[in-house]
């Protein structure tokens, strides 16, 4: 978990050198309540993710109360939370870079809360959207010889974990090419 916050704050920094518009930039990641406009829509993209995730699980055999890098002792649902982490470049932070660099999404898409800011309604509008367009993205799969969505991608994702604990095969995550 530490080697993946140490690459993710990495990460992060590299996003400002991809956004155009200088009051989107990161600067540092924060959370609860987020105090930037990057943060705000990372954090509400992130939750976003969870619940699709959670989505794609419920419409399997999985058990999404258990998880395997995220602890579940205090959580109701960790499996999303480890499934998401393979999805979030792709399809949150995607969504991110496309609202910010296409001018979409503008300060006035935000509203002041105590203590930071979250995304007014017009700005959840333009999120929603854009993250819906991702999610139905398709792409070529490789394995199946077939297009599928980002959004069954994540369910696959699922199903290789199921395989991985029932019939013991192998468990290789999903990596774009």
């Amino acid at each position: 978990m530490s080697v993946e916050a140490h690459i993710r704050k990495i990460y992060y920094s590299a996003l400002d050198k991809i956004v155009k518009y200088d009051e989107f930039k990161l600067l540092k990641r924060e959370r609860q309540p987020p105090t930037n406009y990057m943060n705000t829509m990372i954090s509400y993209g992130n939750s976003m993710m969870y619940s699709t995730t959670l989505t794609e699980i419920l419409k399997t055999s999985m058990d999404p109360r258990i998880g395997y890098l995220h602890a579940s002792n205090f959580r109701r649902y960790s499996l999303n939370l480890d499934i998401a982490e393979i999805f979030k470049p792709i399809i949150v932070d995607r969504t991110i870079i496309s609202l910010v660099n296409r001018n979409q999404i503008k300060p006035g898409d935000f509203k002041g809360v105590q203590g930071g800011i979250h995304l007014n309604d017009s700005g959840k509008k333009k999120f929603i959207k854009e993250y819906e367009n991702h999610l139905n993205t398709t792409i070529q799969h490789t394995k199946l010889k077939r297009k599928v969505t980002y959004k069954r991608l994540i369910r696959l994702e699922v199903y290789k974990l199921l395989k991985h604990v029932v019939e013991n095969a192998d468990y290789i995550p999903y990596e774009m090419s």
